[in-house]
């Protein structure tokens, strides 16, 4: 990511819900989808030259707020809360991004088939001086499937964009065989968490 000129505002078409204005400070298409759908209006700004780091000596809780904390505070605007968000998918203590290619994406699919694995959300919130982090935790129990399937399945969902390989938003059961938490928190976005949070930020 880059930081800098900021790219034009998108603005979802959803009722207002909250007052500031909310910008989201995120490029995600999963995540707009999920303010939206929960009637939030807002816009989007992408952060630049926000670089997200995932050091060996940090938790996996403390790299998605740090992530979250750049994010949110590199699109500041006086008249908005800003939301920034960081989400993870850890395995056998590593961090499993977004995969380079195909190859690297089967691989990935591979080792975190028939296992658990945890995703981790990071959510800051910016309003002029006032700033409130949280971090929420989902853990997700895969199906085991055949090399074959996990071909079909990624060439049906388009990992490269999607931390793990995988797309919850579009899974359908042919991955996940539940999840232990928040289901919009693997997408993206921990939407339960993230509402109650907002209302307690306005009364501060």
């Amino acid at each position: 990511m880059t930081r800098g000129k900021l790219k034009p505002s998108l603005t979802s078409k959803a009722g207002p819900k909250t007052r500031p204005l909310l910008i989201l400070a995120s490029s995600s298409p999963r995540r707009r989808a999920l303010l939206a759908e929960h009637g939030y209006a807002f816009e989007v700004i992408v952060p630049r030259d926000v670089e997200e780091i995932a050091p060996a000596h940090l938790s996996p809780g403390e790299i998605v707020l740090a992530n979250a904390q750049a994010k949110a505070r590199a699109v500041v605007r006086p008249i908005a809360v800003v939301i920034g968000v960081d989400t993870e998918v850890f395995f056998e203590g590593r961090v499993l991004g977004k995969p380079p290619d195909m190859d690297a994406a089967l691989d990935m699919l591979s080792r975190l088939n028939g296992c658990t694995h945890e995703v981790y959300s990071g959510v800051w919130l910016v309003h002029g001086e006032k700033e409130h982090g949280f971090v929420v935790v989902a853990r997700v129990h895969f199906h085991h499937r055949t090399d074959a399937e996990l071909r079909r399945y990624l060439a049906r969902i388009g990992p490269l964009d999607k931390a793990g390989a995988y797309a919850a938003q579009d899974d359908h059961g042919e991955m996940i065989a539940r999840v232990e938490g928040s289901y919009s928190n693997v997408i993206g976005l921990p939407m339960e968490a993230l509402e109650k949070a907002l209302r307690q930020f306005a009364r501060t």
